[in-house]
């Protein structure tokens, strides 16, 4: 029985981490003009925070999907919204409304890596917003949400080169 438990958490734990080494960082370089990308976004197939509207989480209190009708380029990625009332909020400050880490999990990035995250794992604190791997992830999170927040402030970006 122990065995079979160990076991389980051998899989479960390689499957995290496997899942970290595929996270997508989307940056490109910045039009002739323009400064360079300064933000690395989770991104997969070039799509920010697997299409949620960022927007959404503020003005609705919670997750929506975008759509690929409404979009916005931004640091290499395309981020999509449910409105183009919601395009229009970000397109004009991207940075109040785009998610703390690039949009990877918080929790992760507090522990010193990249994970992808689950839309629906997701709080707003000081006006900001964090993204989590799994809901179980995020109940971990919640325990101390300062604490986490405070050390995924001093990893952020550095983790991003592990």
């Amino acid at each position: 029985m122990k065995r079979s438990i160990l076991i389980s958490l051998a899989l479960a734990s390689t499957m995290f981490l496997a899942s970290c080494a595929t996270s997508n960082t989307s940056t490109a370089p910045a039009p002739a003009g323009q400064a360079a990308a300064t933000y690395a976004v989770f991104a997969d197939d070039g799509v920010a925070i697997l299409g949620a509207d960022p927007v959404a989480y503020f003005t609705v209190g919670e997750y929506t999907p975008g759509s690929g009708e409404f979009t916005y380029e931004w640091e290499g990625a395309l981020w999509q919204f449910a409105s183009a009332e919601n395009r229009d909020l970000f397109a004009a400050n991207p940075e109040d409304y785009a998610p703390q880490y690039g949009g990877f999990c918080a929790y992760a990035v507090s522990q010193g890596n990249t994970a992808p995250i689950e839309p629906t794992a997701w709080k707003i604190v000081d006006g900001k917003l964090y993204l989590n791997f799994n809901d179980k992830i995020q109940k971990r999170w919640a325990k101390d949400i300062p604490g986490y927040i405070a050390q995924a402030d001093e990893n952020w970006p550095g983790v991003l080169a592990n």
